[in-house]
């Protein structure tokens, strides 16, 4: 599973016309750490999973970059 988290956040940030510091600070976090999750450097702790997918009105999964189908595939190509 590849973890997408950050490209996924600067996309959909940019989408809603958001900078990264109006988005750290509507989650109480510093804009050096919403740049690094954009850079795939680090991860937001998981207890802003659900913040986040609310502020940009996704599924945790889509903020994940989760596909269901995909992963299914893998793992029976895996299976064989």
């Amino acid at each position: 599973m590849n973890i997408t988290i950050g490209e996924n956040i600067k996309r959909l940030r940019r989408e809603k016309n958001v900078t990264q510091e109006q988005l750290a600070e509507t989650l109480s976090v510093s804009t050096a750490a919403v740049s690094k999750w954009e850079r795939s450097e680090t991860y937001p702790d998981i207890t802003l999973l659900f913040p986040l997918a609310q502020y940009f009105s996704v599924s945790i999964d889509d903020l994940m970059g989760y596909d269901a189908e995909k992963e299914a595939a893998e793992v029976k190509a895996i299976i064989k």
